[in-house]
């Protein structure tokens, strides 16, 4: 019976260990901790309402490349008084999986009318809002706004971060010519630094070059 208990408690000791960070990864407090971040899915400020599963710790992770990317577009926006905001980052596959079981309990709408007030719940998956992969799971893709240095204030882009609906689309009409100007403030200095953007979020960028373009990791933020 002993020794039974021991090769559980083993199994269960290198299951946990092998969820390290990968060595490709850092912290980006340690590149650049100028980059201001509000880690939503650590709070209970998301479109799910509690904190996200893998989320153990206030800190933004992704690949060494990424980071090195932002602290060279970072150097540039403060000359012009401004600085970049990171909502999300590298984001674990058991954090994704949340938001797939989520997305399947149709009666839980807590945050509906302040993200998705327009989209029926059910449609989460087919309108593309909800996926069971990610690219954030990569490591080198970012959720990002721009804020003013003096004032810590984000700058005008028309819609919410993390709100689901076509105002999130970059190029949505229906905003004021500030707004509009802003989105595409953020999309070409994040395009002329090696960024690809995404169609249907202004905030969404990736690294063109990732280093792991094909893996998901799931090891936790931490």
């Amino acid at each position: 019976m002993k020794k039974i208990i021991l090769f559980l408690f083993i199994g269960c000791h290198f299951g946990i260990s092998a969820q390290k960070m990968h060595e490709d990864f850092v912290y980006l407090k340690d590149v650049d901790a100028s980059i201001q971040t509000e880690l939503r899915y650590f709070s209970h400020q998301n479109f799910i309402g509690k904190p996200i599963d893998g989320y153990q710790k206030d800190c933004i992770i992704l690949t060494k490349l990424t980071a090195e990317a932002l602290q060279k577009i970072q150097a540039n926006l403060k000359k012009e008084g401004l600085s970049l905001k990171v909502f999300d980052a590298y984001r674990p596959q058991q954090a994704v999986n949340h938001f797939v079981k989520w997305a399947k309990i149709l009666n839980d709408t807590l945050m509906k009318k302040e993200y998705y007030p327009n989209v029926p719940k059910s449609q989460l998956f087919q309108l593309g809002f909800i996926a069971s992969k990610s690219g954030h799971t990569r490591g080198s893709t970012v959720d990002i706004t721009l804020i003013k240095l003096n004032t810590k204030k984000e700058l005008d882009m028309g819609s919410a971060y993390d709100f689901f609906g076509e105002e999130s689309h970059p190029f949505y009409k229906k905003i004021t010519k500030k707004q509009q100007e802003n989105r595409l403030f953020l999309r070409k200095i994040m395009v002329e630094n090696g960024f690809s953007p995404y169609d249907n979020e202004w905030w969404h960028f990736t690294l063109k070059n990732e280093p792991f373009p094909n893996t998901y990791f799931n090891f936790p933020i931490k």
